[in-house]
């Protein structure tokens, strides 16, 4: 089995996740993301949607595969700043808000200050409310109160706060002693760590990629159109993202899920197939399953009309689109089936 440096890997991932990057903002985990590119020996490149990219020479550079992990994460924008002085938000991807109740968040300006608060229901307080129990929470019934002496609109425009600002939701990462991840944002800050853990293995063993590899780092995938540009000579698109556990799935925490269809389309029959293989012969803990509310950047890039074999697999996540978690162990072992791809890729 291939050895994965699992402290790095949980250093990386910690980093990431600790590092806002709602859908769009980009400004903060680009430096990251260039300082551990370059304590590999890499470089990134950027396009006008802001996906980062790194380049990987083949041993065969006839052909060009890609795969993706995104970067960005759920969030929330100021949509109104309310007469009371209190925050009224969108929603930027899938959040769910009644898992957001009494959570730390810090407002963005486009100045970059910054501005904590608190995300509240508008019935907060079962001592005060008849309806603080059962009142659905929404958008309509979500608010951020800041943590300053606001009174009105007025005291919140002039601290630099407006429409449009980005909204950061603490993300609580810890690792318990059994190896448990816990954290808002394993999607899909982990599959970003698995990919440097890989690249990692690659330096530490003075391995090439079989082909010329193109890893991107998408900012949309929560909206749905990261990949919607792939680089025009890349053959394949092999997207790494979270796995879903329920009812309907084989997965569990320490399952790697590999994806057949998302709600969009089913993927490249061979390059799946592919994969399983690769998994089998790493001895990986895997399933394969079907998708009903979900998609990758590997699917947007079909979508948008590029001519590529698509694929998708990651480590499953309990709790998606909240608290998240899985066992490190999948992660690690999504690292694996990663490296096992780029030493063995099909089209």
């Amino acid at each position: 089995m291939i050895p994965i440096n699992r402290e790095y890997l949980l250093d990386i991932m910690k980093q990431l996740i600790d590092t806002p990057s709602p859908v769009s903002y980009s400004e903060q985990i680009m430096p990251l993301m260039e300082a551990l590119a370059k304590n590999l020996g890499y470089e990134l490149t950027y396009d006008r949607k802001h996906t980062a990219y790194i380049t990987l020479d083949g041993e065969d550079n006839s052909h060009t595969i890609c795969v993706g992990a995104h970067l960005d994460t759920l969030g929330l924008i100021v949509r109104h700043i309310n007469a009371d002085g209190t925050i009224a938000t969108r929603n930027l991807g899938g959040i769910n808000y009644a898992n957001l109740e009494g959570e730390s968040v810090t407002v963005i300006t486009r100045e970059n200050q910054t501005f904590t608060g608190l995300l509240a229901c508008t019935s907060h307080s079962t001592h005060v409310f008849d309806d603080a129990r059962t009142l659905i929470r929404d958008e309509n019934t979500v608010i951020i109160t800041l943590d300053e002496p606001i009174t009105c609109a007025q005291d919140v425009r002039r601290l630099g706060i407006e429409h449009g600002d980005i909204i950061w939701l603490e993300p609580h990462f810890q690792v318990t002693k059994s190896g448990y991840v816990k954290s808002r944002f394993i999607d899909d800050k982990a599959a970003v760590a698995a990919v440097f853990a890989g690249l990692d293995y690659l330096k530490q063993n003075q391995l090439k990629p079989h082909y010329r590899t193109i890893l991107a780092f998408p900012m949309f995938e929560e909206i749905g159109h990261g990949g919607a540009v792939v680089p025009d000579e890349a053959e394949s698109y092999v997207a790494l993202d979270i796995g879903l556990i329920g009812p309907d799935y084989n997965s569990d925490e320490f399952t790697i899920s590999i994806c057949a269809k998302d709600n969009y389309t089913p993927y490249d029959r061979a390059l799946t197939t592919h994969l399983i293989k690769l998994a089998k012969a790493e001895k990986i803990r895997y399933c394969v399953d079907i998708f009903y509310r979900y998609g990758t950047d590997a699917s947007a890039a079909l979508r948008s009309g590029n001519n590529l074999y698509a694929a998708a697999f990651g480590m499953a996540c309990y709790g998606s689109h909240g608290m998240e978690r899985c066992h490190v162990s999948a992660i690690e072992n999504t690292a694996r089936l990663f490296i096992s791809y780029l030493l063995d890729p099909i089209f």
